[in-house]
């Protein structure tokens, strides 16, 4: 029996910060794992032969400044995690294993407005229909992410305004995918998953304190403080495209008046560019003809990146992040966003704020959410149960 304080009970501690270690990163060298883990090379070494002797992790030979290296990752068979981000427009779903690879992966349209009974039928099907493409044993899968483009009560798993998704009002999309699927869900909104997906796997990679903007139909920004997701105590931090930026302006759908959104989202900017372009205009075909040279969509991209650029600053000032990411299609646009944004974080935020702060794109684009759905389950899983072998063995299985 361990006790506080024993010496049993510190090597299990050490264990699990091993593990914890690389199940956030995917991989790292046993140097890399003494960095992030304050742990001796010494000691490092022996915890990853035990961890390789008990199965629950692999080391591959690899190098690193040029020299060798062996690489730790958690073991491929461990378990399997699913991934589901819903779009206003798509349905994306994707497979991974422990050790971060990507087993499969795919996207189909969706008007994810319109009902949640038929997106939730939708994503059972994809994710049955990934399972098997992969090969997979459906009783290896031991959570799912889920992301939706709402504010969400935490805790409760509800969304937080019907106003964004009118036809999941009273819905609790994380209990009733449970319930499909047979296995645990964590649900969270699009912009904590894009920013968890850059954190792991894009553009914020080493990055303690970020901020994920993600601008579409809305705007929301997913903000990472000490390495972790912050989400306040009723899940709506980071509802960036809420503040006010004219209190004359126009009327947003939260009620208020001259919102951020209003100024960036796509539902407001793309009726500007109608006259020339047509209705059907998206803003991947605006960003392609900026890039083209139209002056028409130069113009209002320009404009809505210091529109964010405004509310950019007002972060720096809050929060005083290191990097911001700029996700979603709008991304694509390069220079001829990130630069207005980066001129009004100069004019608006405090100087010592702004000369820290990187204004960079996403490195993953449409993929960052449903990526960043398989780190949730992966932020969420305990290591106790990586260490005893549960998490493959004693796993229920996918209905």
């Amino acid at each position: 029996m361990e006790t506080p304080g024993s010496q049993s009970s510190l090597h299990r501690a050490n264990l699990e910060r091993v593990v914890r270690a690389v199940r956030m990163a995917g991989s790292l060298t046993q140097a890399e794992i003494a960095r992030a883990t304050g742990l001796s090379a010494a000691t490092v070494s022996n915890i990853v032969r035990e961890l390789k002797d008990g199965g629950t992790v692999e080391v591959t030979p690899t190098s690193a400044g040029g020299r060798r290296a062996r690489s730790v990752a958690l073991s491929g068979g461990a378990g399997i995690v699913a991934g589901v981000d819903f779009g206003h427009k798509h349905l994306r779903v994707a497979l991974g294993n422990l050790a971060h690879q990507i087993l499969a992966e795919e996207t189909e349209p969706l008007d994810v407005d319109a009902s949640a009974a038929q997106g939730l039928d939708r994503a059972e099907a994809m994710v049955g229909r990934l399972i098997e493409a992969a090969g997979v044993d459906r009783s290896k899968v031991i959570g799912v992410g889920l992301g939706v483009p709402a504010p969400i009560d935490v805790a409760s798993g509800a969304l937080g305004s019907t106003a964004i998704l009118p036809g999941w009002a009273g819905t609790n999309p994380r209990d009733d995918l449970a319930a499909r699927l047979g296995v645990p869900v964590h649900l969270d909104n699009d912009a904590n998953l894009g920013a968890l997906g850059e954190l792991v796997w894009g553009a914020g990679r080493g990055v303690q304190d970020l901020a994920y903007i993600k601008v579409a139909d809305g705007v929301g920004a997913g903000l990472v403080i000490n390495g972790q997701i912050y989400r306040g105590p009723g899940g709506t931090a980071g509802e960036i495209g809420h503040i006010t930026l004219d209190e004359s302006g126009p009327v947003c759908r939260c009620g208020n008046r001259g919102c951020l959104e209003t100024f960036a989202a796509a539902r407001y900017v793309l009726p500007l560019l109608h006259p020339s372009h047509g209705a059907g205009l998206t803003v991947e075909g605006m960003v392609r003809h900026a890039r083209d040279g139209d002056p028409g969509c130069r113009r209002v991209i320009a404009d809505v990146g210091r529109h964010i650029g405004s509310g950019v600053a007002s972060l720096c000032n809050l929060l005083n992040p290191s990097r911001v990411i700029l996700g979603g299609h709008l991304a694509e646009a390069g220079e001829l966003v990130l630069g207005p944004i980066r001129d009004s974080v100069a004019r608006y935020a405090v100087p010592s704020a702004a000369r820290q702060l990187a204004v960079v794109p996403g490195a993953l684009g449409a993929r960052a959410e449903v990526l960043g759905a398989l780190a949730l389950v992966l932020s969420e899983m305990g290591d106790a149960a990586l260490l005893d072998g549960t998490l493959a063995a004693g796993a229920p299985a996918l209905a």
